[in-house]
């Protein structure tokens, strides 16, 4: 479990059938429904194209501006 000087703490509120959909997905994934949390927003972030290695606001793609 991460340390938590490393972690943010964010309250979040969520519609109780989303809820129940990412506690369902989290058992099945044998996780803490913080932890499938985690690891969801974690996908999509990574889907988008972001990473550590890119500055914040930033983007992965790089873009031409040649007029």
């Amino acid at each position: 479990m991460p340390d938590n000087k490393s972690t943010k703490q964010l309250l979040l509120r969520i519609s109780p059938s989303l809820y129940a959909k990412i506690a369902r997905m989290a058992e099945d994934d044998f996780r803490s429904v913080n932890g499938e949390i985690e690891y969801l927003l974690t996908s999509a972030v990574r889907q988008r194209g972001l990473s550590d290695e890119n500055p914040p606001g930033g983007s992965a793609k790089t873009v031409n501006k040649t007029a």
